[in-house]
């Protein structure tokens, strides 16, 4: 092969490269452009004050917690004298209040869309539909130290002493009669004064309001005649469990629109239950306690060794010992004590 021959080829594969780079490049396209911020210092931030806003969409009657609400920028211009400002703003002032609006995520909360403990209308915007505000009697020690707050779920527990007809110390017994309560207030205060430490005086509350429905509100009411009761703080995940169960069990019937399926679970989670209830007895905590209710003494009358009346000779109703003899006339049985003096 010629110098002119290889010089051609040579040619050809060039042309051919740069045909094939042209062509892909119009293939790909050209990128597009990033936006960038003035200065190549990332997204602006908003210019304004801090307002207030909603971090999930708040219904109707809920209670506000510290996820639920947060301080956000917001523009000058769309701030109105209504919004929660950060300036001024106490947050745990704001935490067991209710929301009397719908507030979608990330919308601004406004003066007149909650109400707080106390204020009138409170219970009736907290309260669910068809449900019941009840308040229950309850201690330092039997509402779990004071760490029981407006929002938290609670089982109520009735601690009681069985007496029965016997002899012996009573029966102790405890049980959780209802489950998953809904706590809506408590008569917790804040003293003003403060202690060594600088720290804030909180009094603890000797009542604790919740939500019940008519029927379990009975049961509450009752409860607090038999004995006494307290409160067992429940775990988030506990509702999520027992809903599990329930749709296992084929409790709840599931439907199948999503949004509605959503509402449902909403719905279901937070029922408060009745059944299942679990017990303790005295025995179970010690072995010189009882586990079960005293029984009633043995009748030693007719048939069994005692007299009609319950009374043996002599008149004292003393138990004779020894040997005996019983004389039996019609239905009338006396018990004479073998050796004894007539």
């Amino acid at each position: 092969m010629d110098g002119r021959k290889i010089i051609l080829l040579v040619g050809a594969l060039i042309v051919a490269a740069i045909t094939a780079f042209m062509a892909r490049t119009l293939m790909v396209g050209t990128p597009a452009p990033v936006a960038e911020a003035q200065g190549g210092q990332g997204p602006v931030a908003v210019e304004g004050v801090e307002v207030l806003v909603a971090t999930k969409a708040l219904p109707v009657g809920t209670i506000l917690g510290p996820e639920s609400i947060k301080f956000i920028p917001w523009p000058k211009d769309l701030i109105e004298g209504a919004y929660f400002k950060r300036e001024g703003t106490d947050l745990k002032s704001l935490q067991g209040t209710v929301v009397r609006f719908n507030i979608p995520a990330g919308q601004p909360l406004t003066q007149g869309a909650i109400v707080k403990p106390g204020d009138r209308g409170f219970l009736a915007a907290a309260l669910g539909a068809g449900m019941r505000a009840v308040t229950v009697p309850v201690s330092a020690q039997s509402a779990v130290a004071g760490f029981v707050f407006p929002g938290d779920r609670v089982d109520l527990i009735l601690t009681q002493s069985v007496a029965g007809g016997g002899d012996g110390p009573p029966l102790k017994a405890s049980e959780t009669v209802l489950r998953n309560l809904r706590v809506l207030a408590t008569d917790q205060k804040t003293d003003k004064q403060q202690d060594e430490a600088g720290n804030t005086v909180v009094t603890t509350y000797s009542t604790v309001t919740v939500e019940a429905t008519p029927r379990i509100a009975e049961k509450i009411a009752v409860a607090q005649t038999i004995g006494s009761l307290s409160l067992s703080l429940r775990s988030i995940a506990d509702n999520q469990g027992e809903l599990e169960a329930a749709i296992a069990a084929g409790e709840v019937t599931m439907p199948s629109d999503p949004k509605e399926e959503k509402a449902v679970l909403a719905r279901v989670a937070s029922r408060p239950a009745e059944g299942g209830s679990t017990m303790s007895t005295g025995a179970d905590v010690s072995r010189f306690q009882r586990s079960t209710v005293p029984g009633k003494p043995r009748d030693d009358r007719a048939g069994s060794g005692g007299s009609p009346d319950g009374n043996y000779p002599g008149g004292t109703g003393a138990k004779p010992e020894g040997p005996i003899v019983k004389i039996a006339r019609g239905n009338s049985v006396t018990v004479v004590p073998v050796g004894g003096k007539d």
